[in-house]
């Protein structure tokens, strides 16, 4: 009996980036594809975004050390993949870079739970240190860090502040890993390695115009939530205000509280003020107690808003556009989304309009239990590098 043919798709961008992407469990025949195309378009490295509903990390590994033995790669699961074709969930997706225009190296750190932060710290330094030898020259205006990150680590803001400090000038952004809402095991996956609880860096210099950027799409109210009793360790709130936190939160968005989920949580979302701006401190899930499990670090005495969304097409676009402008156009976008985005353009019946967005922008990439940018761990924002549009001629 024939086999149908590998569901799958090819493409690639002017800056010599090549993207892959398939809905078939077949890692030996994606295996096999991605070793075809990166020694079509010589690349040294890939970016690997994949759901464990459709297949398992060590399956991935061990069949890119079969067929793909000189690859370097680094990746992770997710919550949904941003592909050619749009938001997709169950895909896998493989960006290569192109030796002649991307030089990358990698570090993975282990056991966050129980690592030093001088730890990575000192991987960063390592890093700069080993692009420095393949290049033969210092690199910050030309260079680009990206972190994949447990998104069930809890390690999420220490690890991104200790990177974002070994990098000096060089701009940070990146996502944690998912597992398609489960909230039970992420997989992160280097060269051979698959591991949970860790995190990986890249380090990537390219002669590709580049621009680090990241959008959000709420405003912050007057309604206030203070932090009264909670859990920092395991980011869990049992208080807000003195009162039960999942019906004081309830209260404050005008639902009630047995019919709060995921999809209540990303439509009211609660913010928190640093150094003169609103970041998304976003709500993973309610407990029988009526206790709430954060995404992002929480802890006594911290003041939350209640924030108003605003039309997420409308500010995602305008943040597309302000790329362009600054790059003079965008050949295609590396992205990390915030799964609790993508819930509610679904509930606000928005998914195919973001989704088109993203697919004529090339914006290429994964749903994020959370997104680094900078020294920050951030909740509910995309963050992306939009890569300009130098001439394959030159």
């Amino acid at each position: 009996m024939r086999r149908k043919p590998l569901a799958s798709s090819r493409t690639s961008y002017a800056c010599g980036l090549s993207v892959l992407t398939t809905d078939e469990p077949d890692m030996d025949a994606f295996a096999k594809a991605i070793a075809v195309e990166a020694a079509a378009i010589d690349a040294g490295f890939a970016l690997l975004f994949f759901s464990q509903s459709l297949i398992d990390a060590t399956a991935l590994s061990d069949a890119l050390r079969a067929h793909a033995p000189a690859l370097h790669y680094a990746g992770c699961s997710t919550a949904g993949e941003i592909t050619p074709q749009g938001l997709e969930d169950g895909h896998v997706l493989a960006m290569l870079l192109p030796s002649a225009s991307f030089t990358a190296v990698s570090a993975m750190v282990d056991d966050l739970s129980s690592s030093g932060m001088d730890r990575i710290t000192g991987e960063v330094e390592g890093l700069r240190r080993s692009l420095r030898g393949r290049t033969g020259r210092e690199h910050t205006k030309d260079t680009f860090a990206l972190c994949f990150i447990d998104g069930l680590s809890y390690a999420e803001e220490a690890v991104t502040s200790a990177i974002h400090w070994g990098l000096d000038d060089i701009p940070l952004i990146g996502g944690s890993a998912g597992d398609d809402l489960k909230f039970e095991t992420t997989r992160l996956i280097s060269n051979g390695k698959v591991t949970s609880d860790s995190a990986i860096i890249v380090l990537i210099a390219s002669d590709i115009p580049f621009h680090v950027f990241k959008t959000d799409n709420f405003v912050p109210t007057d309604e206030k939530l203070v932090v009264t009793a909670s859990d920092p360790d395991h980011r869990i709130v049992r208080e807000f205000n003195a009162t039960n936190a999942a019906e004081e939160y309830a209260a404050a968005v005008g639902i009630m509280p047995r019919t709060l989920t995921p999809l209540s949580f990303a439509s009211h979302p609660v913010v928190v003020k640093v150094g003169g701006e609103y970041y998304c401190r976003s709500i993973q899930k309610m407990h029988p107690d009526g206790s709430l499990s954060f995404f992002c670090a929480i802890d006594d005495g911290v003041v939350l808003s209640i924030a108003q969304p605003k039309g997420m097409v409308e500010s995602t676009r305008a943040a597309l556009k302000d790329a362009e402008e600054r790059l003079g156009g965008i050949d295609m976008i590396l992205g990390f989304d915030c799964v609790l985005r993508r819930l509610d353009a679904r509930n606000r019946q928005v998914f195919r309009d973001i989704s088109e967005l993203y697919r004529v922008n090339n914006v290429i990439g994964f749903g994020t239990y959370g997104e680094q940018y900078r020294s920050m761990h951030l909740n509910q924002t995309f963050t992306g590098i939009a890569f300009g549009e130098r001439q394959a001629a030159e």
